[in-house]
């Protein structure tokens, strides 16, 4: 895998988050085809490692996927470079309409325009959630965690990062019990 120029990271994390509504959910397919398909800077199972790592630790996932997808493409300056293309774009953007938000809040046609990009995004998750789930290792234990997770989030008021660390807590529990009764039965 041939490394990216600097500038070529920041550009293509410029135009990943210049080109998302939505927010981290709906930047993963578009960061998924640039970095993975396009560029072939890193893998699926990488993504979905980097998707779980960012939902796992404090701050915004779009920021830390691109943090951490700059990290594993070029160390330290492709974590800066990568995290300053994904954030700079909002930042313009968020700068220049605060300049005229009053105007738009009564604008009926932006607001119209706000409702498709929703549709829009919600498409955007499903897709990334579908691609994803075939990297997924699918076991009874992977499709119990799934639904005790969907159900507990459906159901209750539960914060989702408690969810979030309960289901780690739980996978690495799994995890070590597995390898423990592999271990025991090689040994038998």
């Amino acid at each position: 895998m041939k490394k990216p120029r600097l500038i070529e990271l920041f550009l293509s994390f410029f135009k990943i988050g210049a080109f998302t509504f939505g927010g981290g959910y709906a930047m993963m397919p578009i960061m998924q085809r640039e970095v993975v398909e396009k560029k072939n800077w890193a893998s699926d199972e990488d993504i979905l490692d980097i998707l779980v790592i960012s939902e796992s630790t404090p701050g915004v996932l779009a920021v830390n996927s691109a943090t951490f997808i700059g990290y594993k493409i070029r160390g330290f300056w492709g974590s800066f470079f990568a995290t300053l293309g994904v954030v700079l774009p909002s930042f313009i953007i968020i700068s220049v309409l605060s300049l005229f938000i009053l105007q738009f809040k009564e604008n009926a046609i932006i607001s119209y325009a706000f409702m498709g990009i929703r549709a829009g995004v919600a498409m955007l998750i499903f897709n990334a959630v579908f691609k994803l789930s075939k990297k997924m290792k699918r076991d009874l234990f992977t499709y119990i965690i799934i639904l005790a997770t969907f159900m507990i989030t459906l159901l209750t008021s539960f914060n989702i990062i408690w969810i979030i660390l309960i289901a780690a807590m739980i996978g690495i529990a799994h995890g070590l019990i597995t390898n423990f009764r592999k271990k025991v039965l090689r040994h038998d």
